[in-house]
């Protein structure tokens, strides 16, 4: 009876169809291997089958589960019966987002009796949620191979050293912030991947490792390494790249197997001889690369730079040959290093709007920066410039890099690039480095894998997708030639919604380029995985096609019966001799050229919502924002206490990086009643080619007849695009080429802030602000100006005792030269807009006074605050009303 329960409730989980399937379950359970991980209801069928065919289940040396399962907990309990087990793989990322990106699975822990399984030599936990490692792994003492890349783990147990057999262990893409000492135990370790963590100090013992021929160790924040690291003698490839290393041993360049030993992207101001002079070597991304002797000469002359902080209308520098450091008003910064230009040299600069004409973006790019100008064009440096551009991140760009792109004058080249976020303002930062000056931007691409391809061939696998791999046999090419190969993660979903079919299934897309025009002399093997869903066991070869595309993916070929496909269980298998784009998929249509062609396109457009809201307490303060169409209701719930609406509406298709202008003309009033106005809320809808989000504050003036002035967004383009939806196309009137879309919205005028003229703050402006709150004490935009006329020359002692930088304190006072009461309004309101959301700003204000000597001003914030209670508890007393609104009300009164 409990078996019979157990299976009925199965049923009722699982559908009915899922326990009606024998040639499934057949197939399913092959010999000594059951792979259940390409099954929606794996764990489902695992348990089924441990039902009805335990003594076959219990042979098992070969299982392979979905960690995104919701049954895997249930299955988890059957593993310690499989004492035969050899490998286990319990892998999430099987289920991807709506943006292509792998979602972890749902293990968290596993049964301690799995600890009991002496066979198991193979154990896979990738792309899961684990935080620590289970207890039952240590155990494992059998265990050869360990993966538990792409989880949350923080640390290793002390323990870890009793799995002395291990001899591959994968622990990529976690939080691992140290090491244990134990790790040093791992006689038999091989490879050894800690990249992409945490990792600050890695302990002495790691030089025990003597079996190690591959250390990767990237991506972490390492600003040393042990000499122990010397004893590796069968070390044949150190990865130490994008860390925070200032010095490296030089001992490691004795090695006697090591090929490769990488540190490039580091804080590398001088390194040892013969580290600096071996071929095996990479030490780009490096602030410079000379030898000891010299490192105190360049860090003392790196602290007497000249630093130059420009305002923002200023449009150039002098560099001379003793270098400098300069920073632009809009973020952008600049390390000469001395000895960078040999005379002095006026440097020009300006930023501007990408041109549709002019910046030609590759396929699947998003545009993240304004394009930067620096002149004289072309001219050289004696050594390399550094440079610094700020650029927007969006929080949709998964599995992406971003890249500068440099103009040559007549094409666009990537550089390399390293990504840096500011610590205080979190400003996301894209640094390179260049001899010559043209134009520069940033962008973020694909992520690219590149290879150096020899006579004797090699292999390039995606970083994006494991699974992808190209594989060069030996005598592939006469000359050495460079190779790069990019992935686009295309989900289910997707297709399904594009091509309105569901039985539709596509591989990821796969680009390959090179830098040769010959083709390759043997053919070149390439693996792909299966469409979801599809195995070497159900595979319907009359339904599946492999398409190669142009560069531009215009035109789409069938050429399955060009090539001759292997299929194992998961991939499919080909060999080409010519690089493109290629694509496999599974499907009942006949003829599907042109439908991959359609879906490609669309697959680089992305429907967009553009919003456009007041704010509440400076209603002449529009917020317009554009952003993906996911993140529309989520952005006006998290504005609405802020602002208020409309969301005016129209149909457009914008260029990437396209920016906004205002005109102020005739328009139509934020409360006409439109007929596509529901619940006061106008629906703009538009189509850009990537998920781009932009916002600009417009402000309304008053027009000399006092009434309230109406504003305009106008949207410029070029050429009318060819697919834009019909609804959008019959708005507009002839065949213009300057298409135009506008958005009318009438900004109400606002009364003058006691009686304040632009003159009386030499046009100085700044955005309503609103110190504390009324029950605690509140101090409004108006009561800050009038403490600023009282400041003074003591600007610079309050500031500093407020807790401003002494380096904000010197950029306030360059970029006001010569203006007393503009430095104190900038050091105030700056101070005022970090802290605005600080509940006890006010009170720090005031002990910032006292501390400076101006207990007058002191005095007078008190009894401003004292003032505001006091009007705050009658207004209760008074009206009888709730905390939230009384407030309110108060604030409106202290105004």
């Amino acid at each position: 009876m409990q078996k019979m329960a157990e299976l009925l409730r199965l049923r009722d989980e699982c559908g009915e169809g899922a326990l009606e399937a024998p040639a499934l379950t057949a197939s399913c359970l092959a010999d000594n291997r059951l792979t259940l991980d390409v099954y929606p209801d794996g764990c489902c069928w695992l348990l089924r089958l441990f039902e009805e065919r335990q003594a076959e289940v219990v042979q098992v040396e070969f299982l392979r589960l979905s960690g995104n399962d919701r049954l895997l907990d249930t299955a988890l309990a059957i593993l310690p019966h499989l004492k035969r087990l050899k490998s286990l793989v319990l892998k999430g990322g099987h289920v991807r987002d709506e943006f292509g990106s792998c979602q972890h699975g749902s293990l968290t822990s596993l049964p301690p009796d799995i600890g009991n399984l002496r066979c198991l030599t193979h154990l896979d936990l990738s792309f899961n949620n684990l935080s620590t490692l289970p207890s039952c792994i240590p155990c494992l003492t059998s265990l050869r191979m360990l993966l538990v890349s792409h989880n949350n783990l923080v640390a290793l147990p002390e323990n870890f050293g009793s799995l002395s057999k291990l001899t591959f262990f994968s622990a990529m893409k976690n939080h691992l912030k140290d090491l244990p000492r134990s790790i040093g135990e791992l006689a038999a370790l091989e490879d050894l991947d800690l990249s992409e963590n945490a990792l600050e100090l890695l302990p002495e013992e790691v030089g025990n490792l003597r079996s190690c021929k591959d250390l990767d160790l990237s991506g972490n924040q390492l600003s040393s390494i042990p000499d122990s690291l010397a004893n590796l003698k069968s070390l044949r490839r150190l990865h130490l790249h994008s860390n925070l290393l200032v010095t490296v041993p030089g001992s490691l360049a004795r090695l006697p197997n090591l090929s490769r030993l990488d540190l490039q992207n580091n804080c590398l101001r001088a390194v040892p001889p013969e580290i600096q002079t071996a071929p095996f070597v990479h030490l780009r991304g490096n602030p410079l690369g000379e030898t000891e002797p010299s490192l105190q000469a360049d860090e003392s002359s790196a602290t007497e730079l000249r630093r130059l902080f420009l305002a923002s209308e200023e449009d150039s520098f002098t560099v001379t040959s003793d270098g400098c450091e300069v920073v632009l008003a809009c973020g952008i910064c600049f390390y000469f290093p001395p000895g960078a230009a040999s005379d002095s040299l006026q440097i020009y600069f300006r930023t501007l709007t990408p041109d549709p004409q002019w910046v030609k973006l590759r396929h699947h790019d998003v545009l993240l920066s304004r394009v930067l100008e620096l002149q004289p064009h072309g001219v050289k440096f004696q050594q390399e410039v550094d440079i610094w551009m700020p650029y927007a991140s969006p929080e949709t760009l998964h599995q992406r890099e971003v890249v500068v792109r440099t103009f040559s004058g007549q094409s666009w080249s990537d550089l390399r690039t390293r990504v840096e976020k500011k610590r205080k303002s979190k400003k996301h930062m894209a640094h390179c480095s260049v001899l010559h000056f043209s134009w520069f931007l940033v962008v973020s691409r694909l992520v690219q894998n590149e290879c150096k391809v020899p006579t004797e061939g090699t292999l390039l696998f995606s970083s994006v997708d494991p699974n992808i791999k190209v594989t060069f046999p030996p005598g592939v090419t006469e000359e050495t030639r460079n190779v790069k190969l990019q992935v686009l993660p295309v989900s289910a979903e997707e297709i399904e919604e594009l091509t309105a079919d569901a039985g539709c299934k596509v591989s990821p897309l796969l680009c390959l380029s090179q830098d040769s025009l010959v083709d390759f002399l043997r053919p070149v093997r390439i693996q792909l995985p299966l469409p979801p869903g599809v195995t070497g066991l159900n595979l319907d070869r009359s339904r599946l096609h492999l398409l190669r595309g142009d560069v531009e993916g215009q035109t789409w070929d069938d050429i399955t019966s060009q090539v001759v496909l292997e299929f194992t269980h998961l991939y499919a298998l080909f060999e080409v001799t010519h690089f493109s784009w290629y694509w496999l998929w599974y499907t009942t249509k006949t003829y599907i050229g042109g439908i991959a062609k359609k879906v490609y396109e669309r697959l680089r457009m992305y429907q967009v919502n553009f919003i456009a809201l007041q704010r509440k307490k400076d209603p002449e303060q529009v917020l317009l924002q554009c952003l993906p169409k996911h993140k529309v209701d989520p952005v006006l719930k998290k504005l609405q206490d802020r602002y208020r609406g409309p969301e005016p509406s129209d149909m457009v298709e914008m260029f990437e990086g396209e920016q906004f202008f205002a005109a102020f003309e005739r328009g139509i009033s934020i409360d006409m009643d439109r007929p596509d106005c529901v619940d006061g809320r106008l629906s703009f809808v538009f189509y850009s080619h990537l998920k781009n989000m932009k916002e600009i504050y417009v402000t309304s003036p008053v027009d000399r007849k006092g009434q309230a002035v109406k504003g305009q967004v106008s949207f410029y383009r070029g050429a009318v695009p060819e697919s834009i939806p019909e609804d959008a196309s019959r708005r507009r009137r002839g065949p213009d080429s300057l298409w135009l879309a506008t958005l009318p919205i009438k900004l109400p005028r606002l009364k003058p802030r006691w009686g304040e003229t632009s003159s009386s703050l030499n046009g100085f402006s700044f955005p309503p602000l609103n110190l504390g709150h009324a029950e605690t004490g509140y101090l409004t935009q108006a009561n800050l100006l009038s403490i600023a006329r009282r400041v003074g020359a003591d600007w610079q002692t309050i500031g500093l005792n407020l807790g401003l930088t002494y380096q904000q304190i010197e950029r306030i006072g360059y970029n006001n030269r010569e203006d007393l009461d503009k430095q104190i309004l900038d050091m105030l309101f700056s101070w005022a807009q970090q802290n605005s959301e600080d509940p006890d700003c006010v009170s720090k204000l005031i002990i910032a006074m006292k501390e400076s000597g101006r207990q007058d001003i002191a005095d007078e914030v008190e009894t401003i605050i004292e003032l505001g209670r006091q009007k705050y508890r009658e207004s209760i007393r008074r009206v009888g009303l709730e905390q939230e609104s009384s407030t309110e009300g108060s604030a409106t009164a202290m105004t």
